[in-house]
């Protein structure tokens, strides 16, 4: 009974981690050959990978009657380039097919991949809408580039992400262009 409790616990875990990867594929049909998008190409992506998860922390809490498994204290999850760090990791799944539902971090969270780097309160994986919310004084850097906000949507699917500011406030950006640009103007 242990080792199944164990073996739900890993596979959770890593079906988890397979949506934190540091690399993208484009999707293909059957019979074409697969192209692997640059990780320069990529930004912070959350796409499919096979590789190994570490994930460490405190304690672990699995409630199997809740359908959920609680991470808590110094939690470092990694996998490839990817890095996430925060206080309690919570990862909600169903119970008859043990698929991940969503996952969630909370508090002095922080995501690293390479040169980006993202770091909120809380970050709410979404699995089914392929989707990702950063809440809590977002910051989202890059080099040098950075943006700021209070909410940061990322639909994975597309590409395509919202950041909004908080009450009374304002988005903040701040791009630098790169050395080739400047020698270009």
């Amino acid at each position: 009974m242990k080792n199944k409790r164990l073996s739900i616990l890993l596979a959770i875990a890593f079906i988890f981690f397979i949506s934190m990867n540091g690399e993208t594929q484009e999707s293909v049909k059957p019979g074409k050959s697969e192209r692997k998008v640059s990780k320069r190409e990529a930004g912070f992506s959350f796409a499919r990978s096979n590789a190994p998860i570490d994930i460490l922390s405190d304690t672990v809490e699995a409630n199997q009657k809740q359908s959920i498994i609680t991470f808590k204290g110094n939690v470092v999850a990694k996998q490839e380039e990817i890095t996430l760090y925060t206080d309690m990791l919570i990862v909600l799944y169903d119970p008859d097919t043990k698929k991940i539902r969503e996952v969630q971090a909370k508090g002095n969270v922080k995501i690293v991949q390479l040169q980006r780097r993202a770091t909120c309160q809380k970050a709410i994986f979404y699995q089914q809408e392929n989707k990702v919310i950063l809440e809590g004084d977002v910051v989202i850097r890059e080099d040098d580039n950075v943006v700021r906000g209070e909410r940061v949507t990322y639909y994975l699917d597309e590409e395509r992400s919202i950041v909004e500011a908080g009450k009374g406030g304002r988005v903040s950006t701040s791009i630098v262009p790169s050395s080739e640009e400047a020698k270009k103007k």
